[in-house]
């Protein structure tokens, strides 16, 4: 009851990524399908989903075991295995689906270079099909090519039964908030009526708050920029001071504004401003007359 798309990205600047997508009319999906491990693998287990294909297959990835022998390893003494459907990426992007002869029609997947698509009870193999194609089609980081393929497998039909949720994970090393855990994407549309739209549309805000390190831009607040900016954290209630340049006062209100808007992951603790910052208090600010 679920199409989903296991992958990786060898090749990022802030290193390789692993990451499972997926949709369904099933409530809070996200709970219960995707398992991602940085520089292991990633696991999509569905269908009758045994949960424990989850940790058990992670556990074999982080000690070396290629796809195709974690799919053997826990569907050979499952006795339901032939309801189970699974999708694996290893630590070297080696991909394996697996579909047990007793899931609900239609059901299948495909794998190919880095990935691999599987779903159940979809209205046809069409869904995988525009699923990969999804996928090898678009460029851009991981996150945005596994949206594509929800994306292009929900327009060709998608679950049969309908829509409920869909989530999005992706691991990589030293990736998540802070830079002390590897989560670096775990977004969840749990119960709405377009969950993919929804999920694209909080990714779109997690790039916001969360950016990828190579994507920062710092620009130097002098000059006219350096107005702008006081003018601009002025209008939203902050004190920036009336001084020119980046004395104390700005450096004390764009530090409480990047606060207040969770912006820290683009703070610069030396007189700039992240791109980022500049365009997100640039519409948030009313238009100035005068």
């Amino acid at each position: 009851m679920t199409f989903s798309i296991a992958a990786w990205d060898p090749t990022p600047e802030s290193g390789p990524e692993w990451g499972v997508a997926v949709a369904s009319k099933f409530l809070s999906v996200g709970a219960a399908v995707p398992w991602v491990e940085a520089n292991a693998g990633a696991i999509a287990t569905q269908a009758m989903a045994n949960l424990a294909y989850g940790p058990h297959g992670l556990r074999r990835l982080a000690a070396g075991a290629a796809a195709r022998s974690v799919v053997a390893a826990l569907t050979v003494d499952d006795p339901h295995a032939q309801h189970r459907q699974l999708g694996i990426v290893d630590a070297r992007g080696g991909a394996e689906t697996f579909t047990g002869t007793e899931c609900f029609d239609w059901a299948g997947g495909l794998a190919g270079d880095g990935f691999c698509c599987q779903g159940n009870i979809l209205t046809g193999p069409e869904v995988v099909e525009a699923m990969k194609e999804g996928f090898e089609g678009t460029g851009g980081e991981l996150a945005v090519r596994l949206l594509q393929a929800l994306r292009a497998g929900d327009a060709a039909g998608g679950d049969r039964r309908g829509r409920q949720s869909a989530a999005m994970y992706i691991a990589r090393e030293g990736g998540g908030y802070g830079g002390e855990i590897d989560r670096a994407v775990d977004l969840r549309v749990d119960d709405h009526p377009d969950p993919t739209a929804e999920l694209a549309r909080l990714f779109d805000l997690h790039h916001l708050y969360f950016p990828r390190p190579e994507e920062l831009e710092f620009l130097d607040v002098d000059g006219s920029l350096g107005a702008e900016v006081r003018l601009l954290l002025e209008q939203l209630g902050y004190k920036p001071g009336s001084g020119s340049g980046y004395d104390d006062d700005l450096r004390t209100a764009l530090f409480a504004y990047s606060g207040t808007e969770n912006l820290e992951e683009r703070w610069a603790d030396e007189p700039k401003i992240e791109r980022g910052v500049l365009e997100h208090l640039r519409a948030q600010a009313p238009p100035h007359k005068g």
